[in-house]
Parts: C-alpha cells; sequence; structure tokens
C-alpha cells in the first residue's frame, strides 16, 4: 500500500502539470489576498486575519483537486494496467486508501506554503502577533477536512470512467453539488422543516462552523462520513468488475 501511495506522488511530482496545479492554487491565492483590490485583500482589511483564504479555497480547490486526482484509476485503466494493479497482494480498499493518501499528501503539499501568509500578517499586524492564531489554525483543520473530502470524491470519479477530462468534469460537478447543491436545495424551502437537515448534508455548513475556529465533533464526523461513503463507493466500483 506504502509503495503504491509513493508511486502516485512520484508520478504526479515527475510531470509537470503537477508543478502547475500546486503553483496555480498559490498563485490564484496570492494575487486574491495581497495584489487585487477588493474585500479578499489582507492589506486592505481593518483587521489582521487570513480569512479570505479559507473563502478561496474551497472555490480553488473544486477545480484543482479533481486535477490531481482525475488520473489516478482513469489513467489505469487508458493504459490498460488496471488488471496489474489488481493483481498486487492488496485489497480492493487498501487500493482505494494509498490512492486517497497520494492525492490528499499533494494537497497538503498545496496547503503549507499559505503558511507564509499567516507569518506575514502575524508580523504586519499593528501590533506584532496581533491575529487570532487559534481560529486560524482551526480555518486550516477545516481547509484540511475539506481538501480530504474533495479527494475521496475526486478518486471515486476517477474510478467511473478511463477518460480523464470525463473524470474531472464528474469530480467538479460532484464537489460542486456537495458543497453547495444542499445549501441551494434548502433555500428552497419545499421540505417541509426539515431544511436544517438538509443543510446539514452540505460540505458548505460543517466547512463554515470549522472556520470559526471551532472544532466540533459533528462537523469532524461529518467530513470523515463523507471521505468513508466515497471511498467506499470506490471500492463498489472496483468490484463491480466481477459481477
Amino acid at each position: 500500500m506504502r509503495a503504491l501511495m509513493l508511486k502516485e506522488i512520484r508520478s504526479f511530482l515527475n510531470s509537470i502539470t503537477g508543478y502547475m496545479v500546486i503553483v496555480v492554487y498559490l498563485l490564484i491565492n496570492s494575487l486574491m489576498l495581497w495584489l487585487f483590490p477588493g474585500v479578499f485583500n489582507i492589506l486592505d482589511g481593518s483587521y489582521a486575519s487570513i480569512d479570505s483564504l479559507f473563502l478561496i479555497s474551497p472555490w480553488v480547490f473544486m477545480f484543482l483537486i479533481p486535477a490531481i486526482t482525475m488520473r489516478m484509476f482513469a489513467d489505469e485503466k487508458r493504459a490498460g494496467t488496471m488488471e496489474l494493479l489488481l493483481t498486487r497482494p492488496l485489497t480492493d480498499m487498501q487500493i482505494v486508501w494509498a490512492k486517497f493518501s497520494a492525492g490528499f499528501i499533494l494537497v497538503l503539499f498545496s496547503i503549507i506554503p499559505t503558511l507564509i501568509y499567516y507569518i506575514s500578517v502575524y508580523q504586519l499586524g499593528a501590533q506584532v502577533g496581533n491575529i487570532d492564531s487559534a481560529g486560524t489554525f482551526g480555518s486550516y483543520i477545516g481547509l484540511l477536512f475539506l481538501g480530504a473530502s474533495y479527494v475521496s470524491i475526486g478518486v471515486f470519479a476517477s474510478s467511473l470512467t478511463e477518460n480523464q477530462i470525463v473524470a474531472f468534469l464528474i469530480s467538479v460537478m460532484l464537489c460542486l453539488f456537495m458543497y453547495a447543491g444542499f445549501e441551494q436545495m434548502a433555500s428552497l424551502g419545499i421540505f417541509g422543516g426539515a431544511e436544517l437537515f438538509v443543510l446539514n448534508l452540505g460540505i458548505n455548513e460543517h466547512y463554515t462552523s470549522m472556520s470559526r475556529g471551532v472544532i466540533d465533533s459533528r462537523d469532524v464526523l461529518y467530513f470523515l462520513s463523507v471521505i468513508i461513503i466515497f471511498a467506499l463507493a470506490t471500492r463498489l466500483v472496483l468490484q463491480s468488475r466481477k459481477w
């Protein structure tokens, strides 16, 4: 399992696409947070905070994480190496977790450089250190859970097809629906008092809660449930070859 995970990471980092995904994520955030005027610009704000990072990242990740995961199973199918992969002394679930772990580590590689934003704001405050560090790192935990959820969705989408572009589009649509779809459905007011339940099915509600710096066990359980459900769905797709 560890060997497969490392193989996926090396494959990603050995291609220009891998570095482009990380660079694009950092470039978009840097431009929005430091250069372009507007509500997201840190320097235009009235207090020391990098909250804008946590508002922008879910939407940027919605496209970049599918770009990371789209090839994980689709490329194996296209290249005809899927059968070889499945003959390894690994269970289907171990293969799924190896792919997921590789994708999550790559997302982690993208997030770590953003700590520079925190250090910068920490130093630039009217008083050095005048930033809610506990709340900021709570928000980082929420962002990691969000990224992990998107990775599990992307791995599932990649298992459905051998076409990387199709896998990318499926992943983007699923991420969009999971993030904002339930919120839009709840706003319709057609669920007869069950709007709060529908709202809590979406990622945004739990991510927003964690972005306040509050680590609630219900939010953690929600994200773990999303990850496990899509991992099990991916295993089901792999097992369908035996049907």
